[in-house]
């Protein structure tokens, strides 16, 4: 059975960068009809926190993207100790103490001999009384885990074949010397032991993929399928790394973006698709091939959510933004009507509340000096209310065939006196629901 994961570290609230992972993910299991995980990577107890644990788990709830189980790295920390026990019965594992300066100097060292800055695993040549001196003046080091120095490859679901020399990288940190289990050998476990046939994440994870790799096959697990998806960029190709925390998904949501305007840009960004506003979940998934996706980087603008979200909200009845009509103040008698008119003219939900205060309140009338006369000799011949779909119409006929006005010189005047603006919606479908006619005053 396909099984994938999303595995996101509470630290912090969730945004577009993840969601792309998660999203990814998601669509993959429900296509093959197999689960999908939601696994809390909270191996590092000081910067976890159970708040950011619940805004996970809310946002994905805000987009309708339901796990079917819920497990906690935290809670798995028996199994990555016995994981590290085998390795160092395998000799895969090794204890090491340098400081972050020692390992800054050998870097710099390897670098300028034109050499790949790599550690030199100088830690392996230590007897057992140089390492006890070590922990006595140091305290514990950290575990790494000793790659076989071969190319690791792989077919990769997105950059095609991947053939990297495992010579030209460290030996990865597993544990910290604090203890803290680290993602690497966590999550090898976790992907193991928990059946995951498929990882898509970030094209920043390749190498980490590769040691990754060899710890799976050292423990004798089966590897998944693995696809990096390309990483976003700002709108003009600057890097959007720094902002990701100013695209929280929490504030996306805050700004009115409608959740199928924002998986239908993420489930097709990047892609040989184009975008398309998918109208349900369902319509997502069929049309979703992770194999469709480049490995170039991707430009993301936050301002291609709103036409979306105005697209999506011009599709749906009144009884999918029912609440959102009447916190707008609008009384139930006038929502259906009302939202019939206001649909077509908004970019999200929060522009409700100016269409129902200028259907309540009136506008300030915008009229042109040469325009005044006709005006009040328009308002003159204005039925009295209350009006409905015809009224519109009735009355411009009447006015026309008064004033001898036809076309835009007739039907422009008479919006911006009623509405104080040069457009908007269809003035027979908003002229039922003006409380007021300021232009009479």
């Amino acid at each position: 059975m396909t099984t994938t994961r999303f595995a996101p570290s509470p630290t912090g609230y969730i945004h577009v960068g993840n969601l792309r992972t998660a999203l990814m993910n998601y669509l993959i299991a429900r296509k093959a009809g197999g689960t999908f995980i939601l696994r809390i990577d909270d191996t590092d107890p000081e910067r976890s926190k159970e708040e950011y644990v619940d805004a996970i788990k809310q946002d994905m709830e805000w987009l309708g993207l339901h796990w079917d189980k819920v497990e906690r790295q935290s809670e798995r920390l028996d199994r990555y100790a016995e994981a590290a026990d085998k390795l160092r019965e395998m000799g895969r594992f090794y204890e090491a103490f340098e400081t972050p300066t020692e390992l800054d100097l050998k870097r710099k060292k390897q670098l300028n001999m034109g050499k790949p800055p790599v550690y030199d695993r100088a830690a392996l040549n230590l007897s057992d009384a140089e390492k006890e001196a070590l922990r006595a003046e140091r305290g514990n080091g950290v575990w790494r885990f000793k790659l076989d120095h071969e190319r690791i490859e792989w077919n990769d679901g997105i950059l095609g074949d991947i053939s990297i020399d495992a010579a030209s990288v460290s030996d990865p940190v597993l544990i910290r010397g604090d203890g803290q289990v680290l993602y690497t050998i966590a999550s090898v476990v976790d992907d193991t032991e928990m059946g995951v046939t498929d990882v898509v994440r970030g094209s920043d994870h390749v190498t980490n993929t590769a040691t990754q790799i060899q710890i799976i096959k050292a423990l004798g697990g089966n590897c998944p399928r693995f696809a990096h998806h390309s990483l976003l960029t700002g709108p003009q190709g600057e890097a959007l790394s720094k902002r990701l925390g100013t695209l929280a998904l929490r504030d996306l949501r805050e700004q009115g973006v409608q959740p199928m305007a924002l998986l239908s840009l993420m489930a097709r960004l990047g892609s040989s698709d184009p975008v398309e506003l998918r109208s349900d979940m369902a319509e997502l998934i069929e049309g979703f091939d992770v194999n469709r996706f480049g490995a170039a980087p991707t430009k993301f603008d936050v301002q291609d959510l709103f036409p979306l979200t105005a697209k999506h909200l011009q599709s749906l009845p009144l009884t999918d933004v029912a609440e959102a009509v009447a916190d707008a103040g609008v009384p139930a008698e006038l929502a259906e009507p009302f939202w019939a008119m206001a649909r077509e003219n908004i970019t999200t939900l929060a522009d409700l509340k100016g269409w129902w205060e200028l259907c309540r309140d009136g506008a300030e009338p915008l009229i042109a000096d040469e325009d005044r006369d006709f005006i009040a000799e328009a308002i003159a011949l204005l039925p009295e209310g209350p009006f409905d779909g015809e009224t519109w119409g009735k009355w411009t006929s009447a006015v026309k065939e008064a004033t001898g006005r036809k076309g835009k010189g007739l039907f422009m005047p008479l919006r911006k006196a009623l509405t104080g603006m040069e457009r908007g919606p269809e003035m027979a479908a908003l002229l039922p629901l003006l409380q007021v006619i300021r232009a009479k005053a």
